[in-house]
């Protein structure tokens, strides 16, 4: 067995086993749901769904962030829906709103994870509270501007290019997107003294404190990105459906956490991989697909995303309490 093991290439020995058990279960659902449909693994039918998995994935990019420090952000359901909405609102005054309807619908986000960051980093308000309250807030400050009513305002042609366009041919502009905002996260966590004091705070925070490590700006920043990549998300999905569209993002937010813990992020922070989140996405995309084959109900979906979250805990959120 020694020598078996010797033999197996490094890259498979160094695995983390989350991520390996996520990809297979990748296949595992790949060979069900061909089981229901012929077309299920057709090109283009496949690369629907990865359409489809880039705004949970830009979304997702940004709840790892957070979840790498330990902490969690509850606040995303409205920070989707208030950045698009904004993204759409914004629109509506001439030619500059037009222009500027996206990086405005980013900065609603950012300065919903600011508030975040903010009562987490400085105040030391548990991010369950805090990002609880500013969901709250942000849904509010929703409901008053629409009125309680479906908002009016359309999707830009740029978000809808960006959402539903193909620069490259054959690939759709939001997959480029989500794979250029995933680079750039990777580069980040294993480039940067950044991504490098992200994991030390997730691991233990006194301990990056007493390093030398600017904690309370680590986890604004952040919440700023987490923030920021909720909005943009909700911007792509507006551009998806011409417009912007009340609690929009109430879909998203435990998908968003599965994802994450399921490609293998510890929920106590410290510890995971890009590369895991990436499977967590394609593996809650495909399971959601499946779901619709089988034609059952919402409620029924978040039955099983909240069983598949209790079930990573156990599995991968005992880990870090050793240390």
């Amino acid at each position: 067995m020694a020598r078996l093991a010797g033999r197996l290439p490094q890259f498979l020995r160094r695995a983390d086993p989350a991520v390996v058990t996520a990809f297979a279960c990748i296949v595992v659902l790949l060979f069900l749901g061909s089981l229901y449909s012929r077309s299920f693994l057709s090109p283009e039918y496949l690369l629907q769904q990865l359409k489809v998995a880039s705004f949970l994935g830009v979304i997702a990019t940004g709840m790892m962030l957070v979840i790498l420090l330990g902490q969690i952000d509850l606040s995303v359901p409205w920070t989707v829906t208030a950045g698009a909405m904004m993204g759409c609102a914004a629109a509506a005054y001439g030619p500059l709103g037009v222009v500027l309807a996206i990086p405005f619908g980013v900065l609603c986000g950012m300065l919903a994870g600011l508030v975040n960051g903010v009562g987490v980093a400085y105040l030391r308000i548990p991010s369950m509270i805090v990002t609880l309250a500013t969901n709250a807030v942000a849904q509010g400050l929703m409901v008053v501007y629409t009125g309680g009513f479906s908002p009016q305002d359309s999707a830009t042609a740029a978000m809808r290019y960006i959402a539903t366009g193909s620069t490259l041919p054959g690939l759709p502009n939001a997959v480029v997107i989500w794979a250029l905002i995933g680079a750039a996260m990777v580069f980040v966590l294993t480039r940067t003294a950044f991504g490098r004091s992200v994991y030390g705070i997730g691991n233990r925070e006194r301990a990056a404190y007493l390093s030398g490590v600017d904690t309370r700006r680590v986890v604004l920043i952040a919440f700023v990105a987490s923030g920021g990549l909720a909005a943009f998300g909700g911007v792509l999905l507006a551009g998806y459906a011409s417009k912007a569209a009340q609690s929009m993002g109430d879909a998203y937010l435990l998908p968003s956490i599965a994802a994450v813990v399921l490609g293998g992020t510890s929920i106590l922070g410290g510890r995971g991989s890009y590369l895991g989140t990436v499977a967590g996405v394609i593996l809650i995309t495909l399971l959601q697909s499946i779901l619709s084959v089988m034609q059952i109900q919402e409620a029924g979906r978040q039955i099983i995303y909240g069983v598949v979250i209790v079930a990573m805990l156990l599995l991968y959120g005992r880990a870090p309490a050793s240390r």
